[in-house]
């Protein structure tokens, strides 16, 4: 029966058996006592007459009468100790059988979640039931996993930033060191060298800083009606010189009727930055990459398409996790730390947007899609 898989029903019939047992019992004992200790009283003798019987019982109650009336009171309090003792029997079985099925698995969850807090996400718990504790193990479950999966890859990211801090570091140090000692001329390139280094150095640390205050949901967003071409051919004009440097073409597919959306411009050109700089990174040479953007009934789609490596079908749903790599080797090489798509995510979102990928697979290009709210459905909705 389905409805005993779930606890309350489990529990109402444990108490409703306790009750039944009690009542099973009373009565058959005051019906066995009653057969036994009970005897009817002996009949009037023929030479007694009903007015005499009626005489001395209004006088004083004959011993007999005083006996049945102990007997009756023995048989009440014999039948209802038995019943309490019987009910307070299945008590206990009944606690011990729930106990066992209830509370040891609470006690089991409990300690593999202490065990959770102190940061062993390795721990799992085993369902023994199929009830509401059986869909919270698997929650806790499910939770560990995401926990360890999660602390992994903190644990990648710190190796990773801490490589990527390294080698500016000793890049820095290693110049300095040389002007210091005279063995380095104090060139223009040299100082200049160092510079590039040092902004690289402020870039990690900005992007980790927009990160946490992404995931703590203090990103400070504030939408106004405006035209999308502006923005694009804004955030075109500055990466036009890397393209050109790598030999990528940089197209742009926008409809001369396309609507104004609501968005905050310099969230909306940090997106846009993000997506073009993951594109350029992993699109070669004569590939190319395209900025386009269509109109629907209550946003605009827009999409950034590319000719790069692709994205696999199973790594599509972790892109957008934070510390996520698809290839970490190729990611270290071009200085990706895995936050980039993490944080874009987190501004589409504060905007009132959606945002996913979508490839054909290793080698076939991938394309990001982002939606955002036209402006004439925002005022009409306010």
């Amino acid at each position: 029966m389905s409805w005993l898989r779930h606890l309350r029903w489990k529990l109402f019939v444990s108490h409703l058996s306790i009750l039944v047992i009690g009542i099973i019992v009373l009565l058959a004992t005051a019906h066995f006592l009653a057969g036994t200790q009970l005897v009817p009283e002996p009949p009037l003798s023929l030479g007694q007459s009903a007015s005499e019987t009626g005489q001395v019982a209004s006088t004083e109650q004959s011993p007999l009468a005083l006996s049945q009336q102990e007997r009756f009171q023995s048989v009440v309090d014999q039948g209802l100790l038995i019943s309490a003792f019987a009910a307070l029997g299945a008590a206990v079985l009944v606690s011990l059988f729930v106990s066992r099925r209830i509370v040891e698995p609470l006690q089991e969850l409990t300690f593999t979640s202490q065990r959770l807090a102190r940061g062993h996400y390795h721990e799992r718990t085993i369902t023994r039931s199929d009830d509401e504790l059986a869909d919270l193990s698997q929650s806790i479950n499910q939770l560990a996993e995401a926990l360890e999966q999660t602390e992994q890859r903190r644990l990648a990211l710190l190796a990773d930033v801490a490589h990527e801090l390294r080698t500016p570091l000793t890049t820095i140090e290693g110049y300095m060191e040389g002007l210091i000692d005279g063995v380095i001329a104090p060139e223009e390139h040299i100082f200049a060298m160092i510079q590039q280094e040092a902004a690289r150095l402020k870039w990690l640390i900005e992007e980790m800083a927009l990160l946490s205050r992404a995931e703590a949901g203090q990103l400070r967003v504030m939408p106004r009606p405006m035209a999308f071409s502006t923005i694009a051919q804004h955030v075109m004009a500055q990466f036009q010189p890397q393209f050109n440097n790598k030999g990528v073409a940089l197209i742009t597919s926008l409809p001369p009727d396309l609507p104004d959306i609501v968005a905050d411009p310099d969230r909306l050109e940090q997106i846009l930055i993000n997506l073009l700089s993951n594109a350029l990174r992993y699109t070669p040479t004569q590939g190319s990459v395209t900025i386009a953007a269509e109109a629907h009934d209550f946003f605009v789609q827009i999409s950034v398409r590319d000719t790069g490596i692709g994205i696999p079908a199973e790594h599509l749903p972790q892109i957008f996790e934070r510390f996520y790599r698809v290839d970490k080797s190729r990611a270290r090489q071009s200085g990706g730390t895995g936050i980039g798509l993490t944080i874009t995510r987190h501004l589409v979102y504060a905007q009132g947007g959606e945002i996913w990928a979508d490839s054909a697979g290793a080698g076939q290009g991938s394309t990001f899609f982002i939606t955002l709210p036209v402006h004439d459905t925002v005022a009409a909705a306010a």
